[in-house]
């Protein structure tokens, strides 16, 4: 907790430094810095992949609810019965797809780990289906779906790993 007036922990000063500046190294509680003004170049590297990955996210969010959109107008706008003319195995796929790309959609807009996760559960689903039931799922989204989770990864592995030097 940071204060902007004089703290009553041990080392008195202001906002817990005790000493001559903000980031004092002699804090009683390192690791707790005081009011910090502008982004150390480390920490600038950091940000910048972070909002990669955050609009990443965001443009994956869109593609995922143009997908749903898609999925729930098979059968919500069918040109002819949906469900009487397709096997048990794509009508099933339609349903899942038109619940499950929403949730993944809203989860990569907040850009929540959950969403990261539901989103890959989504396009490893997506995969799975294009390969094994046919006539749901383009098989050319299969090697979208990989390109896409490979970004994904690179990007969030960027993001999270801590840049020396910079």
């Amino acid at each position: 907790m940071t204060l902007l007036s004089g703290d009553p922990r041990p080392g008195g000063g202001l906002n817990g430094a005790s000493g001559g500046g903000l980031g004092d190294e002699a804090s009683p509680y390192p690791g707790e810095a005081p009011i910090r003004v502008g982004l150390t170049a480390r920490e600038q590297v950091e940000t910048r992949w972070g909002l990669v990955l955050v609009v990443f996210m965001r443009l994956l969010a869109v593609l995922w609810i143009i997908q749903g959109l898609l999925q729930w107008s098979a059968f919500m706008v069918p040109h002819d019965d949906l469900f009487d003319h397709l096997r048990m195995t794509q009508s099933a796929a339609v349903m899942f797809f038109s619940v499950i790309d929403f949730l993944a959609a809203v989860g990569l807009w907040l850009a929540t780990p959950w969403g990261g996760v539901l989103w890959l559960f989504a396009a490893i689903s997506q995969i799975f289906v294009a390969a094994s039931v046919r006539q749901v799922i383009a098989p050319s989204w299969i090697a979208s779906d990989v390109v896409l989770i490979v970004l994904y990864f690179a990007l969030t592995f960027q993001a999270g790993r801590p840049h020396r030097g910079a």
